[in-house]
């Protein structure tokens, strides 16, 4: 069966952007879709320092959290869902932090891999945030998932999410179009179609 791992992003364990992602999950159930909401939790998180050292180790060097346990999870997952609450019209610290790590130490996990972002605010913040997220997939030659609007919903506590009638309507619409995608690329596998041999990394620096 296939399965997506959903981060929950925020430190509020049970908070709006839960909700959200829990109305992404049940889409997905119902397509049969195994999932997993993964809790960032209420524990420090501390970003990249860019040693390198999981270049050479296979997994981040700081195992003072969840990332290596988030990447293991990633390897075995067919599909991602990112939430993030929006504080300062911007994702929260926390899943950055998390995120930079865990692409740089295993973003073989994550490659080809259908991706969704989702973000969660009171009223604004949103757009920008859901940009700075995607950019994991797109860097990663990740297939990005869309719904009918903008990954968003709205409300201050998870009440008034659930009045978010339109937000909630487009959490289930992820959870169909990355079910339909995931089966799509099942389908071509066992019709033998493989998946692209990216060229060998080109970096140009623009410093002259």
């Amino acid at each position: 069966m296939a399965k997506v791992l959903l981060l929950n992003g925020s430190c509020n364990e049970h908070g709006c952007t839960f909700t959200a992602l829990s109305e992404v999950a049940a889409a997905l159930e119902k397509e049969g879709v195994e999932t997993e909401i993964f809790q960032l939790g209420q524990e420090a998180i501390r970003d990249c320092i860019g040693c390198g050292s999981c270049g050479k180790l296979g997994h981040c060097v700081f195992e003072d959290d969840k990332v290596n346990e988030f990447v293991a999870k990633a390897k075995e997952a067919d599909g991602f869902v990112f939430g993030t609450p929006v504080y300062y019209a911007h994702p929260s610290g926390r899943v950055l932090a998390f995120l930079d790590r865990a692409f740089y130490c295993g973003k073989s996990a994550f490659v080809f891999k259908p991706g969704a972002a989702v973000a969660s605010a009171r009223r604004a913040g949103t757009t920008a945030s859901l940009d700075v997220l995607n950019k994991y997939f797109t860097i990663s030659n990740m297939p990005v998932v869309a719904s009918s609007y903008w990954n968003m919903v709205h409300g201050n506590k998870p009440e008034e999410v659930k009045q978010d009638l339109e937000g909630l309507q487009i959490m289930r619409g992820i959870g169909q179009n990355m079910a339909w995608m995931i089966k799509c690329i099942e389908a071509g596998k066992a019709a033998g179609i493989q998946i692209p041999v990216p060229e060998a990394k080109v970096k140009t620096s623009f410093i002259r």
